[in-house]
């Protein structure tokens, strides 16, 4: 009998500590605010695949102008480029106007293209020649925007982190609910 009294006292603590956590759990849950339901997640599915698709045309008429321009655009050896570069593009005519935009806008939005635009370093043309060089407010404004792309990151990669940290407290939390109801059933018997 004693022994049966000791399992039903392990039981009942057991119950009081899921009931805290559970209680613990929907606080933190209501603090953080509401949950994100269904169609919102398959928004943000949709999304993300909208991206990748934006990524991939991109990155594929970046492609078409470092082909058509090898002596201006490299992924390698990356220069600041002539201001209104643009326009000589559309100009030349090789490419469509909208995938020298997606070029264009990948090109200099890259971490290698702000590393590049330095202070009194010469910017290129079509033709790779000098045209002008890169200002001081310039250089000023390509390192704030790599110390803003590099913050995204670290908060991005934090808040992954923390989804990592969150997805094993409850794996954790599950295989200790599953226990208890396994300690609830035997002493049901």
């Amino acid at each position: 009998m004693s022994e049966l009294n000791h399992l039903q006292q392990q039981i009942e603590s057991l119950l009081q500590e899921c009931d805290q956590r559970l209680s613990a759990a929907e606080q933190q849950g209501s603090r953080t605010g509401p949950r994100t339901t269904e169609s919102e997640t398959v928004n943000q599915t949709a999304n993300s695949k909208n991206r990748s698709k934006n990524r991939a045309a991109n990155q594929a008429a970046l492609e078409q102008l470092i082909e058509a321009y090898p002596q201006t655009f490299s992924r390698d050896n990356v220069r600041p480029l002539k201001i209104g570069i643009q326009e000589d593009l559309i100009a030349d005519d090789k490419l469509a106007r909208n995938r020298i935009k997606r070029a264009l806008a990948t090109y200099v939005r890259s971490i290698h293209y702000l590393r590049s635009v330095k202070e009194g370093v010469d910017r290129v043309d079509l033709a790779g020649e000098m045209a002008g060089s890169v200002t001081a407010a310039e250089a000023e404004h390509a390192a704030a925007r790599l110390k803003e792309i590099q913050a995204e990151r670290k908060e991005r990669q934090k808040q992954e982190r923390m989804k990592e940290q969150e997805a094993r407290k409850q794996q954790k939390d599950d295989r200790l609910s599953r226990k208890l109801e396994a300690l609830v059933n035997l002493k049901g018997r």
